[in-house]
Protein backbone atom coordinates (compact mmCIF):
# COMPACT_ATOMS: atom_id res chain seq x y z
CA UNK A 1 0.00 0.00 0.00
CA UNK A 2 1.80 3.10 -1.27
CA UNK A 3 0.15 5.56 1.10
CA UNK A 4 -0.15 3.37 4.19
CA UNK A 5 -3.25 3.38 6.37
CA UNK A 6 -4.90 6.42 7.94
CA UNK A 7 -3.86 6.76 11.61
CA UNK A 8 -7.48 6.90 12.75
CA UNK A 9 -7.85 3.24 11.76
CA UNK A 10 -5.50 2.16 14.61
CA UNK A 11 -4.30 -0.86 12.70
CA UNK A 12 -0.80 -2.18 12.21
CA UNK A 13 0.09 -2.56 8.55
CA UNK A 14 1.85 -5.86 7.83
CA UNK A 15 3.51 -6.03 4.42
CA UNK A 16 5.69 -9.16 4.15
CA UNK A 17 6.08 -8.76 0.38
CA UNK A 18 6.65 -5.01 0.37
CA UNK A 19 10.20 -5.21 -0.99
CA UNK A 20 9.28 -7.49 -3.89
CA UNK A 21 8.53 -6.28 -7.41
CA UNK A 22 5.36 -7.47 -9.16
CA UNK A 23 7.19 -10.09 -11.20
CA UNK A 24 8.74 -11.50 -8.02
CA UNK A 25 5.33 -11.62 -6.30
CA UNK A 26 3.92 -13.45 -9.33
CA UNK A 27 6.77 -15.97 -9.27
CA UNK A 28 6.16 -16.57 -5.56
CA UNK A 29 2.46 -17.08 -6.23
CA UNK A 30 3.24 -19.66 -8.90
CA UNK A 31 5.61 -21.47 -6.50
CA UNK A 32 2.83 -21.54 -3.88
CA UNK A 33 0.43 -23.02 -6.44
CA UNK A 34 -1.98 -20.08 -6.59
CA UNK A 35 -4.42 -20.13 -9.54
CA UNK A 36 -3.20 -18.37 -12.67
CA UNK A 37 -6.27 -16.09 -12.53
CA UNK A 38 -4.77 -14.56 -9.37
CA UNK A 39 -1.10 -14.70 -10.31
CA UNK A 40 -1.53 -13.35 -13.85
CA UNK A 41 -4.11 -10.66 -13.12
CA UNK A 42 -3.24 -7.28 -14.59
CA UNK A 43 -2.27 -4.55 -12.10
CA UNK A 44 -5.08 -2.20 -11.04
CA UNK A 45 -4.40 1.32 -9.74
CA UNK A 46 -4.78 1.87 -5.99
CA UNK A 47 -6.90 5.01 -6.47
CA UNK A 48 -9.25 3.01 -8.70
CA UNK A 49 -10.85 4.10 -11.93
CA UNK A 50 -10.57 7.79 -11.03
CA UNK A 51 -7.04 7.85 -12.48
CA UNK A 52 -8.44 6.54 -15.77
CA UNK A 53 -10.97 9.34 -16.09
CA UNK A 54 -9.27 12.58 -17.06
CA UNK A 55 -11.23 15.64 -16.03
CA UNK A 56 -14.34 15.52 -13.88
CA UNK A 57 -15.16 12.14 -12.33
CA UNK A 58 -18.92 11.52 -12.26
CA UNK A 59 -21.07 8.45 -11.84
CA UNK A 60 -22.04 8.62 -15.52
CA UNK A 61 -18.44 8.89 -16.71
CA UNK A 62 -17.39 5.97 -14.48
CA UNK A 63 -20.15 3.83 -16.04
CA UNK A 64 -19.04 4.80 -19.56
CA UNK A 65 -15.43 3.91 -18.77
CA UNK A 66 -16.40 0.59 -17.18
CA UNK A 67 -18.31 -0.42 -20.31
CA UNK A 68 -15.45 0.51 -22.66
CA UNK A 69 -12.88 -1.21 -20.44
CA UNK A 70 -14.96 -4.38 -20.22
CA UNK A 71 -15.23 -4.60 -24.02
CA UNK A 72 -11.48 -4.07 -24.46
CA UNK A 73 -10.57 -6.76 -21.90
CA UNK A 74 -13.21 -9.15 -23.25
CA UNK A 75 -11.74 -8.88 -26.75
CA UNK A 76 -8.21 -9.35 -25.40
CA UNK A 77 -9.29 -12.53 -23.61
CA UNK A 78 -11.25 -13.76 -26.63
CA UNK A 79 -8.12 -13.36 -28.79
CA UNK A 80 -6.05 -15.31 -26.21
CA UNK A 81 -3.75 -12.34 -25.58
CA UNK A 82 -4.44 -11.56 -21.90
CA UNK A 83 -1.39 -13.42 -20.57
CA UNK A 84 0.93 -11.78 -23.14
CA UNK A 85 0.00 -8.30 -21.90
CA UNK A 86 1.26 -6.79 -18.65
CA UNK A 87 -1.60 -4.33 -18.35
CA UNK A 88 -4.48 -3.19 -20.54
CA UNK A 89 -7.26 -0.68 -19.92
CA UNK A 90 -9.38 2.12 -21.33
CA UNK A 91 -9.05 5.79 -20.39
CA UNK A 92 -11.87 8.31 -20.74
CA UNK A 93 -10.57 11.63 -22.03
CA UNK A 94 -12.02 15.06 -21.21
CA UNK A 95 -12.49 15.74 -24.91
CA UNK A 96 -15.65 15.53 -26.98
CA UNK A 97 -15.58 15.12 -30.72
CA UNK A 98 -18.09 15.29 -33.53
CA UNK A 99 -19.15 11.98 -34.99
CA UNK A 100 -21.90 10.47 -37.09
CA UNK A 101 -24.22 7.69 -35.94
CA UNK A 102 -26.86 6.71 -38.45
CA UNK A 103 -28.24 9.91 -39.99
CA UNK A 104 -27.33 12.17 -37.08
CA UNK A 105 -24.31 13.92 -35.68
CA UNK A 106 -22.99 13.09 -32.23
CA UNK A 107 -20.81 15.04 -29.83
CA UNK A 108 -19.37 12.53 -27.39
CA UNK A 109 -16.28 11.50 -25.44
CA UNK A 110 -13.02 9.99 -26.69
CA UNK A 111 -11.71 6.75 -25.19
CA UNK A 112 -8.03 5.89 -25.34
CA UNK A 113 -6.94 2.26 -25.14
CA UNK A 114 -3.64 1.31 -23.53
CA UNK A 115 -1.90 -2.08 -23.50
CA UNK A 116 1.72 -2.67 -22.57
CA UNK A 117 4.22 -5.45 -22.11
CA UNK A 118 6.67 -5.42 -19.22
CA UNK A 119 8.43 -7.72 -16.79
CA UNK A 120 8.49 -5.48 -13.73
CA UNK A 121 6.43 -2.37 -14.51
CA UNK A 122 9.50 -0.12 -14.32
CA UNK A 123 9.70 0.06 -18.11
CA UNK A 124 7.04 -0.91 -20.63
CA UNK A 125 6.49 -1.14 -24.36
CA UNK A 126 3.26 -0.82 -26.30
CA UNK A 127 1.58 -4.12 -27.15
CA UNK A 128 1.59 -4.51 -30.98
CA UNK A 129 -2.04 -5.38 -31.71
CA UNK A 130 -3.00 -6.16 -35.27
CA UNK A 131 -4.96 -3.27 -36.87
CA UNK A 132 -7.96 -5.58 -37.40
CA UNK A 133 -8.10 -6.30 -33.66
CA UNK A 134 -8.06 -2.60 -32.77
CA UNK A 135 -10.69 -1.93 -35.42
CA UNK A 136 -12.96 -4.60 -33.96
CA UNK A 137 -12.57 -3.20 -30.43
CA UNK A 138 -13.16 0.39 -31.57
CA UNK A 139 -16.25 -0.60 -33.54
CA UNK A 140 -17.72 -2.43 -30.55
CA UNK A 141 -17.03 0.47 -28.19
CA UNK A 142 -18.56 3.19 -30.37
CA UNK A 143 -21.57 1.00 -31.19
CA UNK A 144 -22.18 -0.38 -27.69
CA UNK A 145 -21.10 2.37 -25.29
CA UNK A 146 -23.40 5.36 -25.20
CA UNK A 147 -21.23 8.43 -24.72
CA UNK A 148 -18.16 7.44 -26.78
CA UNK A 149 -17.84 8.14 -30.50
CA UNK A 150 -14.08 7.93 -31.01
CA UNK A 151 -11.38 5.48 -29.88
CA UNK A 152 -7.60 5.95 -29.98
CA UNK A 153 -4.70 3.62 -29.12
CA UNK A 154 -1.81 4.92 -26.99
CA UNK A 155 1.56 3.78 -28.40
CA UNK A 156 3.79 5.54 -25.86
CA UNK A 157 6.51 3.52 -24.13
CA UNK A 158 7.55 3.93 -20.49
CA UNK A 159 9.67 6.02 -20.28
CA UNK A 160 9.00 8.72 -21.42
CA UNK A 161 5.33 8.08 -20.57
CA UNK A 162 3.92 6.18 -17.61
CA UNK A 163 1.68 3.14 -17.81
CA UNK A 164 -1.30 4.92 -16.26
CA UNK A 165 -2.32 8.33 -17.61
CA UNK A 166 -2.66 10.00 -14.20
Amino acid sequence: NVGGLPERMRLKLVEPLRELFKDEVRNLGRELGLPSTFVGRHPFPGPGLAVRILGEVTTDRVAVLQEADAIFLEEIRRAGLYDEIWQAFAVLLPVRTVGVMGDGRTYEWVAALRAVTSTDGMTADVYPFEPAFLGRVATRIVNEVKGINRVTYDITSKPPGTIEWE
